[in-house]
């Protein structure tokens, strides 16, 4: 059996996450606005690894939240694309912040 190349690789994993976001988006719409508050007062920044306060760091207008707890960091949309678009020296001044 022939190994899946990465463009078919590529493929598969963007039509699965295509497929999964959909049935995500259908239970969204059906559950109810009064849910979906209290679900997101429940998680609101708070760390998806170990559930502590996530603290929202402001560098460069880049908006990164770092748990208070574990250290994990976490980036919102559009966020990891800005940071790939700083210069090589400023995105390793933004990692040091972080250590």
């Amino acid at each position: 059996m022939k190994k899946p190349s990465e463009k078919e690789e590529e493929f598969f994993a963007r039509q699965e996450f295509e497929r999964r976001k959909k049935i995500e988006e259908e239970k969204y719409k059906k559950m109810a606005a009064e849910e979906r508050k209290k679900l997101k007062e429940l998680h609101f920044m708070k760390c998806p690894k170990c559930g502590m306060d996530l603290v929202e760091i402001d560098y460069k207008n880049i908006k990164a939240d770092k748990c208070s707890h574990c250290g994990g960091i976490w980036l919102d949309a559009g966020e990891l694309e800005a940071l790939f678009n700083l210069e090589k020296s400023i995105f390793d001044k933004i990692l040091g912040v972080f250590k």
